[in-house]
């Protein structure tokens, strides 16, 4: 009837009349798949033999310890999981129109009731609960993924830079559906002394741990650099963050910093493990040279990470970015676009456009990115 061929249903009666529930299990005894019937003469009654493998619950109205709508909101917190059908007689025709606005499923009129509608309306019955709870679940879900959302873009980066010092553009993509954090990051920040301090890292891993990890260490990366933080006092910082903070012991994050004088004439980076920047000057389109620092954070206790000094001059770009930009794939095949063939892009376009630099990486690859995408650009003056 309402149950599947090798299950049967078990549906709570709660009638305080012998005759109305001798007659109510006739008639369902008629079903091709007769359910179990668990039959009380009262709410307290049923209130001890109502079980979880109760679905189904015909309830009259004209209890001895409840009626009208009052019995029928006590039914349905007593079973919320369970389809609620009203039994009302010939003149309480109009109670059972307000049962179904309250939230029962469906009312039967005692008078009119034979096997066929019974049967009917129990199944219609369930089949509605169904759907009322499907329906329900998937508002909660559209609930939940909006409060994430507002959640994570709230954990996004907004950079703290003066407006006109330095042109700056960041994009973020994170390679997992329907997200807006990954375990990659990046920051931007201006210092008291007017030193510009970018980062850019990868933690390893897809899943929203490592997403979490990544903001982290960025907020931490943030608060060590307004505090007046640099160089090694930061990444041994970050190594002890991320040692304290993972989920596992072979978890690591990759980084690349940046701290450009007041001046703007120079910069000072740390490349630990991480794929090396690209450096544009005078037209000339490289990686930054004496790469890496050293190893990623979270492998080897007690490490200084050696830095790396670099003239700009007073015209320059530099483009920081995470592995998803250069290990996409090249026409399908098996090799990977690489620092070379990101410096080939540049060149090809005659500068870095990221909109357009991604859209070409993305159209290499033969597909979306699956693997999660941090860059900066930052500039002084026109961009080669």
């Amino acid at each position: 009837m309402t149950a599947p061929p090798n299950e049967t249903l078990t549906l709570l009666l709660i009638e305080d009349d012998a005759g109305d529930a001798f007659l109510v299990e006739e008639l369902l005894s008629e079903a091709e798949n007769p359910p179990k019937i668990i039959w009380v003469r009262s709410l307290a009654e049923s209130r001890i033999r109502l079980t979880d493998e109760v679905r189904c619950v015909i309830v009259d109205l004209s209890l001895p310890d409840a009626s009208g709508l009052e019995a029928l909101q006590q039914v349905l917190a007593m079973a919320p999981e369970a389809a609620v059908l009203v039994l009302t007689g010939l003149n309480d025709s109009y109670v059972g129109v307000e049962a179904v606005s309250a939230g029962a499923q469906d009312f039967l009129i005692k008078q009119d009731i034979d096997a066929r509608l019974l049967i009917r309306a129990v199944r219609y019955a369930m089949e509605r609960k169904r759907a009322d709870l499907a329906h329900l679940k998937l508002v909660e879900a559209e609930l939940t993924t909006k409060e994430n959302s507002r959640l994570e873009r709230g954990l996004l980066p907004v950079p703290l830079l003066q407006d006109g010092l330095l042109d700056h553009e960041a994009r973020y993509l994170p390679g997992r559906q329907r997200t807006l954090l990954a375990g990659d990051f990046w920051d931007t920040v201006q210092g008291p002394d007017g030193s510009v301090h970018v980062v850019v890292g990868d933690v390893c891993g897809h899943g929203p741990d490592e997403a979490a990890l990544g903001v982290a260490l960025r907020i931490a990366w943030r608060t060590l650099v307004l505090a007046g933080h640099t160089g090694n006092d930061v990444l041994r910082t970050l190594d002890s963050v991320l040692r304290v903070e993972r989920k596992s012991g072979e978890i690591f994050t990759t980084l690349c910093t940046m701290t450009v004088d007041p001046g703007l004439q120079s910069a000072r980076m740390h490349v630990v493990g991480h794929p090396p920047p690209l450096l544009i000057r005078d037209g000339v389109i490289d990686v930054v040279p004496g790469t890496p620092s050293g190893p990623p954070l979270g492998i080897f206790p007690n490490i200084d990470w050696t830095p790396i000094d670099v003239p700009l001059g007073d015209r320059w770009s530099v483009l920081l970015y995470t592995d998803g930009l250069i290990e996409a794939t090249v026409g399908g095949g098996p090799d990977l676009l690489g620092t070379e063939g990101l410096q080939r892009l540049v060149r090809e376009q005659g500068g870095v456009n990221l909109d357009r630099l991604i859209e070409r990486v993305v159209e290499l690859n033969g597909d979306s990115l699956s693997d999660d995408l941090a860059t900066v650009l930052i500039s002084r003056g026109s961009r080669e």
